[in-house]
């Protein structure tokens, strides 16, 4: 009987795994948690999670250099925490409280950080693209080597304005790289049923702008087509479209039931493909560590979320006067 060759692990550091599976659970801890504090009625208004789709903006982040920005959509949450922004300043800023990144203002759909080069969370539909590509142009106009991660869904790939963008970009060889994240659903409608060809990524032919699908689920394959694409706009070539194929646990938003797909349908993905038990698998099989070690990390993370709660619960709310700042910006 002949041997049966064993599955070679890929060539990734202990180090590197490690911090992708720390900055997932991460996020999906914070979101856990921001979704008890919606059912708590601390935060109001609409709330987005990112539960399922942390592989995308964790491998992207990890193929991208100091002065890259990035900008996305109202689901944000997860962008903002792989970039660097600290737990407490996003949660005070989902409870409406005056030591969020908005002064309690924005809300869960818009937040910033200026030192960490994210450009929001923005809830108008696709309207992020044209200013992810905006800031590709200043890239260029400044003759700098930043590259523009400009996120958006497969709901948002439908809206002209993102082909307005893809046009002005391909023209005049911007560095962005446009990621769609598609999660197959848009806010509840498949998309089988609203987007007439199954690739999206290969709408920028049209353009001249070059794209590949990616396995949204798999965060070393998202870092490796992330270099491909950051060398191809860091090179002078102009844009690179990335079509990252994920999926969301939970509702379109914490509104959501999600009844459009089954439970069986969820529970097949969580089984099967979770890109957080991905990376815990290659962490165990390449023995880099423990069962024992993996649950300190929890408790570690749990205990920063939790740290995060309670200070945006201690955070008092923007005082009245607040309504009057940060409306204008006055030129010298």
């Amino acid at each position: 009987m002949a041997a049966v060759k064993k599955a070679r692990l890929p060539n990734v550091p202990k180090e590197e795994l490690l911090e992708f599976y720390r900055t997932m659970l991460l996020i999906r801890r914070f979101e856990e948690k921001a979704g008890q504090l919606y059912g708590m009625g601390l935060i109001g208004g609409f709330c987005h999670l990112y539960i399922g789709q942390e592989a995308v903006v964790v491998g992207l982040e990890a193929a991208a250099n100091a002065g890259d920005q990035r900008i996305t959509s109202y689901r944000d949450h997860g962008h903002m925490l792989a970039c660097g922004m600290d737990p407490k300043g996003v949660m005070a800023e989902l409870t409406g409280r005056e030591g969020g990144y908005s002064k309690g203002k924005g809300g869960s759909m818009h937040m910033f950080s200026k030192e960490k080069e994210f450009y929001g969370g923005h809830g108008i539909v696709g309207a992020q693209v044209p200013i992810g590509t905006g800031l590709a142009f200043a890239n260029k106009y400044r003759d700098c080597e930043s590259v523009s991660f400009t996120y958006f869904g497969d709901g948002s790939a439908n809206q002209g304005q993102v082909y307005e963008s893809f046009n002005m970009a391909a023209l005049w060889q911007l560095p962005v790289v446009f990621v769609i994240e598609n999660n197959q659903y848009a806010m509840g409608t498949a998309q089988k049923r609203s987007t007439s060809t199954p690739d999206i990524h290969t709408r920028g032919k049209a353009f001249g702008i070059p794209g590949e699908a990616v396995d949204g689920m798999d965060v070393l394959a998202v870092k490796s087509a992330g270099e491909k694409a950051v060398k191809h706009c860091r090179s002078g070539k102009g844009p690179y479209i990335l079509e990252v194929k994920t999926y969301r646990y939970r509702g379109h938003s914490m509104s959501d039931p999600a009844k459009y797909r089954t439970r069986e349908e969820v529970q097949k993905v969580r089984e099967e493909r979770d890109p957080i038990d991905h990376v815990r698998q290659l962490l165990l099989t390449g023995k880099h560590v423990g069962e024992d070690g993996l649950k300190t990390i929890d408790r570690e993370v749990k205990d920063v979320v939790n740290e995060a709660a309670e200070f945006a619960k201690d955070s008092p709310e923007p005082a009245g006067s607040e309504l009057w700042t940060d409306i204008y910006d006055e030129a010298v």
